[in-house]
């Protein structure tokens, strides 16, 4: 197996595009695993943690840039007021040493539909910078994935960052998993509410062979929130909770495996929707109390 470990992003760049084969590594959570187990056995490997341009996160305007080799120990503690909804998901990210090493980078290039970054970047449609020896290019995230465990990346391209809005009104993330710590998520969901501009975004994991939305689950909240934001002291009512998390269930595509069958994971998916939308609601009435 030959190793590289760049000084630079030019010099990672430089690394891919002569063998596209070379797999990254930057925490090494998913990858060292897989090695271990014997079902990997790359033999470029190229270690991103000496690769400073990936390593900080920086604000532009309402934006965060977070580079792809940020772990999620430093989302928690650095940013974690101004991406709520991902802070929340790298709260139940394996172990304290896992969260220490592990990176939303990482998660994207895994691209598992159980990853728990994936949830909450979907809700705030975030972006993923993209580069290549060729340039760079930016890519929304509903268009990443494309399959199970592929993404539209480029055999040669890196992820160098992810970017998203600063949160502009509540979030929310929750996960089901066979125990309370270091668990693989039987189904996720994450929702974002944004009072500015009336919008809902939602993100569900492991409930299809891709992370996606749910767009009628948001268009059916996002209306009855319209006449609402201004008036946040009038409870939801239980029927539009009702059909949000049934709206949420219908959007998923799961299977039967090891971990769940494919009706719990619908009926799960429906409790989170119900849950974290009901858990987002108080938050923003106790902003509204706030302000008042």
């Amino acid at each position: 197996m030959s190793f590289h470990r760049p000084a630079s992003l030019a010099e990672a760049l430089a690394v891919k595009a002569e063998d596209p084969r070379a797999r990254l590594l930057a925490g090494g959570t998913d990858v060292m695993v897989a090695a271990n187990f014997g079902r990997l056995r790359p033999k470029p490997l190229v270690d991103l943690t000496a690769v400073p341009e990936l390593s900080q996160w920086w604000r532009e305007k309402d934006r965060v840039v977070i580079g792809a080799t940020v772990p999620y120990q430093r989302i928690i503690e650095e940013i974690g007021q101004l991406v709520p909804g991902l802070a929340l998901a790298s709260r139940t990210v394996g172990s304290p040493q896992i969260r220490n090493r592990g990176t939303v980078g990482g998660n994207l290039g895994t691209a598992s539909p159980a990853g728990d970054a994936h949830p909450p970047l979907l809700a705030s449609r975030a972006s993923l910078r993209v580069a290549s020896v060729h340039g760079s290019r930016v890519v929304p995230i509903d268009d990443f994935f494309v399959g199970l465990k592929k993404t539209t990346l480029a055999d040669d391209e890196i992820v160098t960052a992810v970017d998203l809005p600063v949160a502009a009104g509540p979030q929310q993330f929750s996960k089901v998993g066979t125990r309370n710590a270091m668990v693989i998520a039987v189904c996720s969901f994450a929702l974002a509410l944004d009072p500015v501009t009336g919008q809902v975004g939602t993100g569900i994991g492991s409930a299809a062979p891709t992370p996606r939305r749910t767009p009628a689950a948001e268009a059916f909240l996002a209306a009855e929130l319209s006449g609402r934001w201004a008036n946040p002291a009038r409870p939801l009512p239980h029927s539009v909770v009702k059909e949000f998390g049934e709206l949420v269930a219908q959007a998923a595509a799961p299977i039967d495996d090891v971990r769940s069958t494919a009706a719990y994971r619908k009926h799960a998916l429906a409790v989170l929707a119900r849950r974290t939308l009901t858990w987002t609601w108080l938050d923003y009435q106790k902003e509204a109390r706030q302000c008042a």
